[in-house]
């Protein structure tokens, strides 16, 4: 009879929790106290998470990641120990977008160069990290900001935010 193999650390997991908790404390005190200064969030997440919630128009123009972002113009932010909600405008339609933490793939505060990558955990529904990048193409909702173009969504590359 085989012994099943030791366990081990699951060290990237350790990890990823520890950094999903980092995302979690910058959003609960953005909740509380609002945005200070220049700080502003790129989140991406995987829209096939289990629990990940946003309108079948937004899943069928983003059918596996998607990046958000906290800045200007955002409201209901509600943080909980498993996943956040907020509303966002996409072309001046607000829609209600539930993330788990679990899914995310990548976390960015650009005004202080900061960034974050995370494994992705496979499980059926969700879209293995090999396919989940931080390169991918995000999604800028329009939040009002100087170089948004009135109800246009605009797109950028998070190479930039890359420690090289």
């Amino acid at each position: 009879m085989m012994k099943d193999p030791a366990p081990h650390m699951d060290y990237p997991a350790m990890i990823d929790d520890a950094m999903r908790s980092v995302v979690r404390r910058a959003l609960t005190q953005v909740a509380t106290q609002g945005l200070p200064g220049d700080h502003h969030f790129y989140i991406s997440f995987l829209t096939t998470f289990p629990g990940a919630r946003l309108s079948p128009q937004l899943r069928e123009r983003f059918p596996q990641e998607m990046t958000i972002v906290i800045q200007h113009q955002f409201w209901d932010l509600q943080v909980d120990e498993d996943q956040f909600s907020v509303m966002l405008s996409f072309n001046n339609i607000p829609e209600k977008l539930v993330i788990p933490y679990a899914s995310l793939t990548a976390f960015a505060d650009p005004s202080i160069k900061f960034g974050l990558q995370f494994h992705t955990r496979r499980t059926p529904a969700a879209t293995p990290m090999s396919e989940a990048s931080f390169d991918a193409t995000p999604l800028i909702p329009d939040n009002g900001s100087e170089d948004t173009t009135e109800g246009t969504a605009q797109v950028i590359s998070l190479d930039a935010f890359r420690k090289k």
